[in-house]
């Protein structure tokens, strides 16, 4: 079947991996990317793709009103993956108003341009909206986060996935708009925006300069290996049920401290470097504020409703990830620099 799906913030870290599957996997699906090229999204990411008759990129910002109704109304989307977002907990510390404008009226406004323009005719018409885990709050030392569990968002950037969460299925109670919702792990892979921490660390260690770890570094995270994701995403639009949710995680949790230590000794292999070499530039820092001791996903509904699981372990994640930032050492320094927006006008303006 046929289908031109508007993909959101389809420049960034998750959406450059979930456009690529797409364009290459289904090419009589049209793909529309839609990325307002801030700090994380990146034309270059996309470079083996930009030029396929399937695919087509619209720099806008979900939070301009007039512009989406307008790109909803000439491109008729027949379905929305929405991944556009503020993601980053320390940027939302400093600067929550951004992550509300974002995160809530951003979506907000998707929702009702797909509503106003689809509302007489719902019929395979799908909006998926892919969220994080971080919505559930912070787990003790044992449990895990379940689709039915409670929301308790702790840090400004969770509480706005939050409310666009509850606002994306409020619009599917009210106005009967088709959605299905994912919640995922934290993600890491290639092309990463090197803020995240284990590309921060990676380059860090490539320029041998600190590796900041808050606290004790005994907080805990689930890791999803970011391809992975994106084809727990293809599952979860093709054979997802409406107005379900679906957990994606990768059943591999770390404490930040030993990533950071697995880090290190890998990085130190690939580099020729005597072991032990980069784990002397380990600092720990004063903790942030709000920092959730423990997320851990239960991904079996997706498992046993969908057959998805994760294709490798966090060690072969983790080394194939290195291997691509080590071998793409020009696209790490032209993000850390800035170069790429002259990519963008020489190929878009």
């Amino acid at each position: 079947m046929q289908r031109k799906i508007l993909i959101t913030g389809g420049a960034g870290f998750i959406g450059s991996h979930v456009v690529r599957l797409f364009v290459n996997t289904y090419p009589n699906y049209q793909i529309i990317n839609l990325d307002s090229l801030t700090y994380a999204g990146n034309l270059m990411n996309l470079k083996d793709v930009e030029n396929k008759e399937n695919y087509k990129f619209v720099k806008g910002d979900i939070t301009d009103e007039v512009f989406i109704e307008h790109l909803f109304k000439s491109e008729k989307p027949d379905s929305v993956i929405h991944l556009a977002a503020e993601s980053h907990v320390d940027r939302s510390i400093t600067d929550p108003l951004a992550f509300a404008k974002t995160n809530i009226m951003g979506t907000m406004i998707l929702l009702n341009a797909f509503k106003n323009l689809w509302s007489d005719n719902w019929d395979n018409k799908l909006f998926y909206h892919v969220s994080t885990d971080e919505v559930y709050g912070t787990l003790g030392k044992e449990g895990l986060f379940l689709e039915t569990t409670s929301y308790s968002p702790n840090s400004p950037y969770s509480a706005s996935k939050a409310s666009s969460d509850h606002f994306v299925r409020a619009y599917g109670e009210t106005y009967d708009l088709p959605y299905v919702i994912s919640n995922c792990s934290n993600n890491y892979g290639a092309y990463q925006f090197p803020e995240k921490l284990i590309p921060l660390f990676i380059n860090n260690v490539i320029q041998e300069k600190p590796l900041p770890v808050y606290g004790d570094g005994n907080y805990t995270r689930d890791w999803l290996y970011v391809i992975d994701h994106a084809i727990a995403i293809d599952l979860v639009f093709h054979k997802g049920e409406l107005r379900e949710t679906y957990n994606i995680g990768g059943f591999n949790e770390w404490k930040n401290i030993d990533l950071v230590k697995l880090l290190c000794q890998q990085m130190d292999l690939k580099l020729n470097r005597e072991p032990g070499t980069s784990e002397k530039l380990i600092t720990h820092v004063k903790d942030r504020p709000g920092h959730d001791l423990r997320y851990a996903i239960d991904a079996t509904k997706i498992n046993k409703e969908l057959g998805w699981s994760p294709t490798v372990t966090f060690e072969e994640g983790l080394s194939k990830t290195i291997d691509w930032y080590l071998s793409n050492s020009v696209w790490l320094n032209n993000v850390t620099s800035g170069d790429y927006l002259e990519y963008y006008s020489k190929q878009y303006k």
